[in-house]
């Protein structure tokens, strides 16, 4: 119940601010127009402010507590005795599965970039300002985004940092009696003289242990890959690229696109 109120507080105070935000411009709008020297609210105004605003802050709301959520559940999970395997093919000792929860947030980040994009747009069309303007906005909204969403997955570097350090100790002393023996064996002249390099298995054994050794040494230090950011980063902007078509027209995008597959 308290989580509830307080929610609905959060609920009136930001859409108060963001409804402050739009007012703020002193022209005729799709929600506003000028009357007696005063903005008068149409009826989508009405709706705009009283109805619209509210659910969406709502449901936002709802979205960061469960990220709130998620966020000490994850740091519960970090806390406890993980068995984490160095050498496994993901990067993240086996974590790296984790990444793919960043899908969940999807509808999140899609509102949070259409949001966006509606504000960058009124103030396009209603007071001709150009995209270009909001470039500092555009770049700090997919940062936060980013930490929003990756953030918390963030809680397992610490184990995954151990994890390479011990990777590192144990393969490299793994390493050094195999690596000296084959020295001794094929650069000193310990090896059989009917025994060709060729074709024997100690180069496989070799090369094998050094991939081992290079899986620990490339690990990550989050959870997730750069793909995933970037496919995040993409969801971010998807809304805001049509905006692009109030700097230059379609025809000549499709003129450049045809002249680069060309």
């Amino acid at each position: 119940m308290v989580i509830e109120v307080l929610l609905i507080i959060l609920v009136w105070t930001g859409g108060h601010y963001l409804w402050s935000s739009q007012m703020a411009l002193e022209t005729v709008t799709w929600f506003a127009g000028i009357k007696d020297g005063q903005q008068r609210l149409s009826p989508a105004g009405y709706w705009y402010a009283y109805v619209s605003i509210p659910v969406f802050q709502f449901l936002l709301l709802r979205w960061y507590f469960r990220i709130v959520v998620w966020t000490r559940f994850l740091w519960q999970v970090s806390r406890l005795n993980l068995h984490l395997v160095p050498t496994h093919p993901d990067r993240a000792a086996g974590l790296g599965f984790l990444g793919g929860s960043a899908a969940a947030f999807m509808p999140l980040l899609l509102s949070q970039g259409t949001l966006l994009a509606g504000m960058i747009a009124v103030r396009i069309f209603y007071a001709g300002e150009t995209l270009l303007d909001f470039k500092p906005e555009i770049v700090a909204a997919v940062v936060f985004l980013l930490l929003l969403v990756l953030g918390p997955l963030c809680v397992f570097s610490p184990c995954l940092a151990q994890a390479k350090r011990q990777g590192l100790l144990e393969y490299g002393a793994l390493a050094s009696p195999y690596v000296d023996e084959f020295d001794q064996k094929w650069l000193r002249g310990g090896a059989p003289i009917d025994e060709q390099l060729v074709g024997s298995g100690a180069i496989q054994s070799l090369n094998d242990l050094a991939g081992s050794f290079e899986v620990v040494r490339s690990m990550r230090p989050f959870p997730f890959s750069k793909t995933v950011m970037l496919q995040t980063a993409i969801t971010i902007l998807l809304p805001i690229l049509p905006l692009a078509l109030t700097m230059i027209s379609l025809e000549d995008i499709v003129k450049q696109l045809l002249g680069i597959l060309l």
